[in-house]
């Protein structure tokens, strides 16, 4: 099967965070099984890697540009919607999964092109879709949680089956050297004011902030000017490679604020037996589980000061909590071969279903 994942985001290098590195283990997982699997994305332009695709869009004089940057063929243009065309005559799909910013569009155009639909449900952020899914006839749903299907269920009516993010063990699994308190992402709607008062009031404590949404200059600088005063809170930019982030980590911190779809960083963490402390927030919950601590966003800040202080000295608690974090981890809805082959069933499903239509 050839298989083509769609969004109105940018794709690695020019951006990355959860969304990409689940496309890009499950394009791992397809490849592995024999099939082809390309990206559809929205081009940004930015450095050199953007300078040569705009220069070569330029010169060819067309909508979009291809590059095989992460092994695997990727389709960027300004606006991925109006490309649909362009990818679909190059890499002749079976079937796209879209997902997050401008599904709508991206899913009409592919749809139009007679290209089976489904809609890998990410986040509830209703305004990036782009317009309402039930403009989308043909389309059949995964979602990323239980309580995101249940969401997306709410408001348009529609069934999805859950996957919850993958991920492969191998490239988060790591020992640890518990140097810090991680925070990932420090954006405001990922709690990065929450960590900082938190950091605040635990000047003991060495904290870990990492850039994983690319910051620009100014919001880089407003970040790094609000933790100099503390001490003890270090800035890193952002990588490829995340154990060198997890061998360091002793607890996560993932105090969003906003509804998070599911929350992959815990997921991550888990692996190698990390604690999550995280906030009560969409499927945050759902990710964190047993292998870690849940509070209300808008508990008391003693609350999760005395939480995050526990969990840093004791260590028959963070021996616990370690420990199922790591059995949290392996649990059967996160087994990557489970998981894929549910994938892959929806996939077969929504191409079934086309053929179905078309005699």
């Amino acid at each position: 099967m050839r298989v083509l994942f769609a969004g109105g985001n940018g794709y690695t290098p020019e951006f990355s965070g959860g969304v990409q590195s689940s496309t890009h283990h499950l394009v791992e997982q397809l490849r592995a099984h024999g099939h082809e699997a390309s990206v559809l994305a929205a081009l940004f332009g930015d450095g050199m890697f953007g300078f040569k695709a705009r220069a070569k869009m330029k010169l060819l004089m067309q909508r979009a540009v291809i590059d095989t940057f992460p092994g695997y063929p990727v389709v960027r243009a300004w606006f991925p919607w109006e490309a649909a065309g362009f990818a679909v005559q190059k890499l002749k799909p079976d079937v796209a999964v879209v997902q997050c910013h401008k599904s709508v569009p991206i899913g009409k155009a592919l749809e139009a092109q007679g290209v089976p639909l489904v809609v890998y449900l990410r986040n509830v952020e209703f305004h990036e879709l782009g317009g309402d899914l039930s403009e989308l006839k043909s389309a059949l749903y995964i979602a990323n949680s239980e309580f995101t299907a249940r969401t997306y269920g709410q408001r348009f009516g529609i069934e999805s089956t859950v996957i919850p993010p993958t991920i492969n063990p191998a490239h988060y699994a790591t020992p640890t050297t518990g140097e810090f308190v991680t925070l990932i992402n420090p954006y405001e709607e990922k709690g990065f004011e929450l960590a900082v008062r938190i950091a605040g009031r635990c000047p003991e404590i060495p904290f870990l902030f990492v850039e994983s949404w690319k910051l620009a200059d100014d919001h880089r600088a407003r970040i790094e000017e609000t933790i100099a005063p503390l001490g003890n809170v270090r800035l890193e930019s952002r990588t490829n490679d995340m154990k060198t982030v997890y061998g360091r980590t002793k607890i996560l911190l993932a105090p969003s604020k906003w509804e998070e779809a599911w929350g992959r960083v815990a997921s991550e963490a888990h692996c190698s037996g990390i604690p999550v402390i995280g906030s009560r927030r969409g499927g945050l919950p759902e990710a964190i589980g047993s292998g870690g601590v849940v509070l209300d966003y808008d508990a008391p800040l003693d609350l999760w000061v005395q939480t995050l202080r526990r969990l840093w000295d004791d260590r028959v608690e963070y021996n616990r909590l370690s420990a199922a974090a790591r059995v949290f981890s392996e649990r059967p809805q996160l087994e990557p071969d489970a998981q894929f082959a549910t994938f892959m069933g929806v996939l077969d499903r929504a191409a079934a279903r086309a053929l179905h239509k078309a005699a």
